[in-house]
């Protein structure tokens, strides 16, 4: 197809955002079905679909219908109007769901064989059944509040994501309506653990709590039977945005948009499938939900609590082998982290690699006489987290602590107005943010005063100051003493107190006043700088892909021949392998025992090759709506082991998926375990894990680090 012909704003070009993130999903929900997956790990991929649908109910499903509310008619890139996505959300849940609950029947039915057992009230023994009714009587029962919701006027509002048990009665003996049935609304105390745990000779036999006050429940309602019962659950609308832009009050417009979430429209109804119809009809009705927001299932709702089983004490068998978190190779026979990051720029790559560097930075700094002061973002962090202490012993001892706690991140903002009074109690300066932008950027600068200068020392990093997280996440964070590097963090941090507007960077570009200006022109440099005997190559390490103007830039790129590989975890708008637009695309993306979060670009530049870190996604919101940073990765040592980084994810043939046109994905599969003329088995996070432990038992920093493939031509 001639270039000339081809729309580039074609809405065939384009794949729907939210339809892109439920493929995301469907990847995750792909390991809880695999077989060569332990299965408690396939347990816990189960869980977190769970769990991720609730929030892409909680914020886009959401979105979407305020859009709809309010009139909204503009179709999205792919050419969709809201009343499409939500039909077609709607039906792919669907799907995926059924999925989920035949995942949960096998897991169920391997894990009995195992000796974990979920059992249903009627697989009960006599003698657990009786430990179970003493339990309802002295534990549960006290904690209920049965709500006869068709007499309180208002009725209580429902927390969304809480279980609730819904009964049918008959009229009570005696009254003088006893035919009239009722409704009655029973939560399931949240404070209580959701899976019992039985009395059982061997093995762990459990049962979840909604099962026990169903069978128990009667016991409330003396001369009334229960006619039905059915568990439910409502998901209420979390996209709350806080607009309060007055320092003074944000912290208490965060508190109310926390509070105002419990009393938002419902978007979600999910009961069980065998639910009466007169209950059905009442709970839709008087949770306003509409017929495609209703989703009933055969299995025990909010399986997200299915993590509580997966993490269960012992079972160690039915787990990955562990994979504790390496020294990293660029501090191995350190005893000086000061001397170690004046000499060299220190990589750091999570959570092969230990995250506890940047925890003894900060705990260093704190205590450190020599060190006048700390500066750093916090978007999300641990609920018990070091550096927190660490801060607020730094403040106690004298040092001029500054601190940016964002207090709009999703989901934590109360944590994080906890941990803002916290460090303002101890001394710290907190900064809550830029108006009008979430600060996204991971940044981090200690001041210290050394013999005959003024040292400056700065980590930077993909993910979180969060030490729990970076077990989980993988991540790569930069230690560093540049000059260069440490003026920008400075510069940085004067932004964001607003003592300074932003001006000329030595390293840094920043959303959102040049990062979209600034990959819109290394990808434009690449088309300019490819020939067709040294073509132009971009690598992409990223979460998501879904602005336009970034696809529509990297479409360009594939007509002029450049080669584009694109590594991406979630979210991809963009259409790889279209004729005469972008053929020289590839996507994949990993899935695997650990969240891929790294964000990492590779640009060719005819030779001169070019290595970036960033906070950022190429996503609107990142580009145009936070506070970001990407910085380039100067010195050799790093640059090559981040390119050698890439070119392992790109091989992985165990844990990859393939995007297609169509924009669904097919699992990568090595033809063969080193057979000639096949490939050979790639497991990129195995790969990493194995190279920290390798480096650590050598005791020595290694030299090279070798790609296990060549950046392809």
């Amino acid at each position: 197809m001639p270039m000339a012909t081809v729309d580039l704003d074609s809405p065939e070009l384009y794949i729907n955002r939210e339809l892109s993130w439920l493929e995301f999903n469907d990847r995750v929900l792909h390991r809880a079905l695999a077989e060569d997956v332990p299965l408690l790990e396939r347990l816990k991929f189960l869980a977190i679909t769970a769990s991720n649908l609730d929030e892409f109910f909680t914020i886009r499903v959401a979105s979407l219908k305020q859009r709809a509310a309010a009139a909204v008619a503009r179709k999205d890139p792919s050419g969709l109007t809201l009343a499409q996505q939500l039909l077609a959300i709607h039906a792919r849940v669907s799907t995926m769901v059924a999925r989920q609950y035949q995942a949960l029947a096998d897991l169920r039915e391997k894990l009995d064989a195992t000796g974990i057992t979920l059992l249903s009230f009627d697989r009960t023994s006599d003698e657990q059944k009786h430990f179970l009714t003493s339990l309802f009587l002295s534990e549960t029962l006290p904690s209920l509040t049965p709500l006869a919701v068709e007499e309180l006027d208002p009725c209580p509002i429902l927390p969304g994501l809480q279980l609730n048990l819904a009964l049918l009665l008959s009229g009570s003996e005696g009254d003088a309506d006893a035919s009239r049935d009722s409704i009655i609304i029973v939560p399931v105390p949240k404070a209580l653990p959701r899976f019992v745990r039985l009395p059982a000779e061997k093995g762990l036999h459990m049962i979840p709590l909604e099962e026990v006050l169903a069978a128990h429940v009667g016991m409330m309602f003396p001369g009334r039977r229960i006619l039905a019962a059915a568990v439910f659950r409502l998901t209420r609308d979390g996209d709350v945005d806080v607009q309060e832009e007055d320092p003074e009050e944000l912290m208490d417009a965060v508190e109310r948009a926390v509070i105002e979430r419990s009393r938002r429209s419902v978007v979600r109804l999910e009961l069980a499938a065998d639910a009466d119809l007169r209950l059905r009809k009442y709970l839709v009705d008087w949770s306003g939900a509409k017929e495609e927001d209703v989703f009933e299932v055969a299995g025990p709702l909010d399986l997200a609590a299915m993590m509580d089983i997966a993490n269960s004490r012992g079972w160690d068998e039915l787990r990955y082998p562990a994979w504790p978190p390496q020294p990293p190779r660029d501090l191995l026979e350190v005893e000086d982290l000061w001397q170690a990051v004046q000499e060299r720029d220190v990589l750091l790559f999570h959570p092969y690699e230990s995250f506890d560097p940047v925890t003894r930075l900060v705990e260093l700094a704190a205590e450190d006489p020599n060190v006048l002061a700390i500066k750093q973002t916090l978007y999300r962090t641990s609920g018990d987290s070091p550096i927190i202490r660490a801060l607020e012993r730094a403040a106690s001892n004298g040092k001029q602590v500054t601190v940016l706690v964002e207090l709009k991140a999703r989901f934590d903002e109360a944590k994080n107005v906890n941990w803002a009074r916290r460090l303002e109690d101890a001394g710290c300066y907190v900064i809550y943010g830029v108006a009008g932008f979430k600060t996204h950027a991971k940044a981090l600068l200690v001041v210290r005063r050394e013999a005959h200068r003024i040292g400056r020392y700065v980590h930077l990093s993909t993910g979180n100051y969060n030490d729990k997280t970076a077990r989980i996440y993988s991540d790569v964070g930069l230690m560093s003493s540049d000059s260069d590097l440490a003026s920008d963090v400075a510069a940085f941090f004067n932004l964001v107190t607003g003592s300074s507007q932003p001006t000329g960077w030595r390293r840094f570009v920043i959303a959102p006043t040049g990062l979209r200006q600034r990959l819109l022109a290394l990808i434009e440099r690449e088309i300019h700088t490819s020939t067709p005997t040294a073509g132009g190559l971009i690598i992409a390490k990223l979460n998501s892909l879904q602005d336009k103007e970034i696809c529509r830039a990297l479409y360009r790129a594939s007509q002029a021949g450049v080669r584009i590989r694109l590594n991406v975890r979630g979210i991809c708008c963009l259409r790889p392998g279209v004729k005469g637009v972008s053929e020289n695309i590839e996507v994949v993306s990993i899935v695997d025992r650990f969240l891929e979060h790294a964000r990492i670009f590779y640009f060719r530049n005819g030779g001169h090759e070019e290595v970036y870190l960033s906070s950022a996604d190429w996503m609107t919101r990142n580009l145009d709506y936070r506070l970001e940073v990407l910085f380039p990765v100067i010195r050799k040592e790093p640059r090559d082991r981040l390119l050698a980084i890439l070119n392992t994810c790109l091989a992985d043939n165990v844990t990859a998926w393939r995007q297609g046109p169509d924009g669904f994905y097919k699992p990568l599969s090595p033809a063969g375990k080193g057979a000639r003329g096949k490939a050979a088995a790639v497991r990129a996070q195995e790969c990493f894990y194995l190279e920290a432990v390798e480096a650590a038992r050598s005791r020595q920093p290694i030299q090279e680090f070798r790609p296990l493939a060549k950046p392809a031509e």
